[in-house]
């Protein structure tokens, strides 16, 4: 009789967990079609990193896919780029438009250029470095995660965070930090 019990209170609370992850999600997805100029960012919003020189622009935002993607334009005006991190939930893609990077992305090193795209799995140590005096990327996550609040409060700092406040920064956002910035060399 007990096992009778069991499955039926397993069966009648599939609905609630699913009902129950779905609560999870942001529940706030566009039901229209919209265009984000050159230039611009979605909702008209700025995100300018390293102290103003390098515009991180929000393109498709999480507010527009339930939280399951956000897709953003980087012009990179300044070399180097993050310490070695992981993110815990997020999958992350690059498309190169300009310039020369350098990926590390577990114990691999790839070097990218215009065209390139590369696939940094979530839970993988990773980070990039821009070798070349500009560049341009698309960046996305999958899913969105924190990952736009984390760059809003990166574009608050009036130059690039010191070690300390950087990790904190990684830890308030699903990212640990786990090494130095790449070595371009």
């Amino acid at each position: 009789m007990q096992r009778r019990n069991f499955i039926a209170t397993t069966a009648a609370a599939i609905p609630a967990l699913a009902f129950g992850r779905d609560m999870n999600l942001q529940q706030s997805r566009t039901d229209h079609s919209f265009v984000v100029k050159a230039n611009e960012s979605r909702f008209r919003e700025s995100t300018v990193l390293f102290g103003g020189t390098s515009p991180n622009d929000i393109k498709i935002s999480a507010k527009d896919t339930d939280g399951l993607l956000s897709i953003f334009e980087y012009t990179g005006n300044v070399k180097g780029g993050p310490p070695l991190h992981i993110h815990l939930k997020q999958d992350e893609i690059f498309f190169i438009v300009e310039g020369d990077y350098i990926f590390k992305v577990g114990d691999e090193r790839y070097k990218l250029t215009k065209g390139d795209t590369i696939f940094l799995p979530r839970n993988v140590p990773h980070t990039f470095a821009q070798t070349s005096e500009k560049g341009k990327m698309y960046f996305m996550f999958q899913p969105s995660g924190k990952m736009e609040d984390y760059f809003r409060k990166l574009a608050s700092f009036k130059a690039q965070p010191n070690p300390e406040e950087g990790a904190k920064l990684f830890a308030d956002h699903e990212m640990i930090v786990v090494g130095p910035p790449l070595d371009m060399k």
